[in-house]
C-alpha cells in the first residue's frame, strides 16, 4: 500500500518509475525486444486484468499505459459498421453507425468509437486478475522469442552456422546453435561421417519453419550449397565477386564438381580455388571428410563445358542436340572408362554441372585404326609363317 503521507507517495511513485524503467531496459537487452513492444505486452496483460474484475459484457477492452507515470486509461474502442446485423456478428469490437452517430454524431463507417472506461476511484485488481495478467505477460514474452528467433534463423536460410553436437537420437542428430537447436536427418548427413557428442561442425541452415515450440530448423551437410559456402570462407576471390561459382554437382561423401569463372582479368578461378600448394581446396576436403573435389573451368560455350566437365577424361568431339539438350561426346576408347567414370559418377556429375545429358561413346582415330589394323595382320603373319611365305 501507498502511504497517505502526499510526499512520501510521490518518492514511492518515482522509486516504482525508475524500477519499471530499469525492469524494462533489462528485458529489451537480455531477450531483444523492444520497449515498444513490451509496453504493448503490459497493455495487454492489464486489459485481461480489467476483464476479470471490472469488464462487461461487448466491451473490447484497450489499455493505454504510461510508465512515466504509471498512468493507466481503460477505452472500450468499437468500429463503425453500416447495419446493425453486420455488428450483431461481433457486439465486442463492433457498432453500427445509428448507434453510433448517437455517441459521437459526426460518425461514419470505418470510424472507431473509443468510449472512456477508465474507474474514477482507480483500481485494485484481485488475485486472479493479477495472474491472469502475470500468464499473459509471460506468453507474450515467449511468443516475442519465438518470433525473434525465428525471423534470426530465417535470414539464415543457405548460410553456414558453427555448431555443437547436442544428442543423437538414433540417426538422427540434434546440433546446437546457441540460441536454438537444429536437426539434422539421415537424408542430410554426408555418408559414412560419424557423429559424438560434443562434436564441433559447420552446418548449412536449409530452411526454417515457425513451430509452437519455436523455429523448426533442419539442417544440411550434404547440400550442393555446402561446398559453395565453404569455399566463400576460404577463398577470398570469392568471398569478394572476382571469381564466381556458377554450378555445383554433389555426390555426398564421395565427389563434387563445381564450376568457376574468373570476373576480373588477370586471376586464375582454378588456382584461386586450389591455393598454394593446394591449401585451400584441402581444407574444404577436411571439412567434408575428405570428399574429393574437382575444379573446372566453365565456359560460355556449352561445347568447352561439357569437355572441361568430364575431366580427367580428353574429349575427342561434342555434339549438340539444343532442342534436347542432349550431348554426344567422343572419347579414345582407352579413355572411355575414365570419363564415364565409377559406376557412371563422372558422366552423372558433369550431366547435373552443365545441366545436358551427356552419351559417351568411344571412337578411334584413323592413324591408330591404320596401326592397329598392320598389327593384327603382322600377328597373322608370324602365326602363320607358311602363308606367309
Amino acid at each position: 500500500m501507498l502511504s497517505r503521507n502526499p510526499r512520501h507517495q510521490r518518492v514511492c511513485e518515482k522509486f516504482m518509475n525508475d524500477q519499471l524503467l530499469q525492469a524494462l531496459e533489462q528485458i529489451e537487452e537480455e531477450k531483444g525486444i523492444s520497449r515498444d513492444e513490451l509496453l504493448s505486452m503490459i497493455e495487454t496483460a492489464l486489459a485481461a486484468a480489467f476483464r476479470k474484475d471490472y469488464g462487461e459484457k461487448n466491451q473490447n477492452v484497450v489499455v493505454k499505459f504510461d510508465p512515466e507515470n504509471m498512468g493507466v486509461k481503460v477505452w472500450d474502442i468499437k468500429t463503425v459498421v453500416a447495419t446493425s446485423e453486420e455488428a450483431a456478428e461481433d457486439p465486442q469490437k463492433l457498432i453500427d453507425v445509428e448507434a453510433a452517430q448517437e455517441m459521437k454524431k459526426k460518425a461514419q463507417v470505418g470510424d472507431e468509437i473509443s468510449t472512456d472506461i477508465t474507474p474514477k476511484s482507480g483500481t485494485n485488481f484481485g488475485r486472479i486478475a493479477a495472474q491472469t495478467a502475470k500468464q499473459v505477460i509471460i506468453q507474450k514474452l515467449r511468443e516475442a522469442e519465438r518470433n525473434l528467433q525465428f525471423s534470426e534463423f530465417k535470414s539464415k536460410e543457405r548460410t553456414l552456422v558453427n555448431g555443437v553436437v547436442q544428442r543423437v537420437e538414433g540417426e538422427t542428430v540434434l546440433v546446437d546453435m546457441g540460441k536454438s537447436t537444429g536437426v539434422l536427418f539421415p537424408s542430410e548427413q554426408i555418408r559414412g561421417e560419424k557423429y559424438s557428442l560434443g562434436q564441433r561442425l559447420k552446418v548449412l541452415v536449409l530452411h526454417v519453419e515457425p513451430a509452437a515450440k519455436g523455429p523448426k530448423i533442419t539442417l544440411s551437410r550434404s547440400h550442393p550449397d555446402m561446398v559453395r559456402k565453404l569455399f566463400e570462407l576460404e577463398v577470398p576471390e570469392i568471398y569478394n565477386g572476382s571469381v564466381e561459382i556458377k554450378s555445383v554437382a554433389r555426390e555426398a561423401g564421395s565427389r563434387s564438381k563445381i564450376a568457376v569463372i574468373a570476373n576480373q582479368d588477370g586471376i586464375d578461378p582454378i588456382g584461386s580455388c586450389v591455393g598454394q600448394k593446394g591449401s585451400r581446396v584441402q581444407t574444404v576436403m577436411a571439412e567434408l571428410g575428405g570428399e574429393k573435389i574437382d575444379i573446372i573451368e566453365y565456359s560460355d560455350d556449352p561445347v568447352k563445358f561439357i569437355a572441361n566437365s568430364l575431366s580427367p577424361a580428353k574429349i575427342l568431339n561434342v555434339q549438340l542436340d539444343e532442342d534436347a539438350k542432349e550431348a554426344k561426346v567422343g572419347v579414345l576408347e582407352d579413355q572411355l572408362s575414365l570419363a564415364i567414370g565409377k559406376a557412371g559418377q563422372n558422366v552423372r556429375l558433369a550431366a547435373r554441372l552443365t545441366g545436358w545429358k551427356i552419351d559417351i561413346n568411344g571412337e578411334k582415330i584413323e592413324g591408330q585404326t591404320e596401326n592397329s589394323e598392320a598389327e593384327s595382320q603382322n600377328e597373322e603373319v608370324a602365326e602363320s609363317p607358311e602363308e606367309a611365305s
